[in-house]
């Protein structure tokens, strides 16, 4: 399991430090979309480096998930948030 993870872990770390997801970690927009996309590209880039391969529906799976994931509960979190 972390020979798979590893790839993404590094990514969340990229995109938290790119988009400063500190400052607002509940926004979906920008924040939570530019992690998510940083994460996936990191990922699948450090997977193919790693010689770990990156098969289509590997690739649409992540998409799905992370997505699901990353931007789910930042969606939940604003309506939360937003209504105070």
């Amino acid at each position: 399991m972390a020979w798979t993870a590893w790839p993404f872990l590094v990514g969340v770390g990229v995109g938290w430090g790119v988009f400063r997801v500190w400052r607002r970690p509940v926004e979906v927009v920008p924040s939570g979309v530019g992690v998510w996309l940083v994460v996936v590209g990191a990922g699948m880039g450090l997977r193919i480096v790693s010689g770990q391969g990156t098969a289509f529906a590997f690739v649409l799976v992540s998409l799905a998930f992370l997505g699901v994931t990353l931007l789910g509960w930042r969606v939940v979190g604003s309506r939360v948030l937003g209504g105070r």
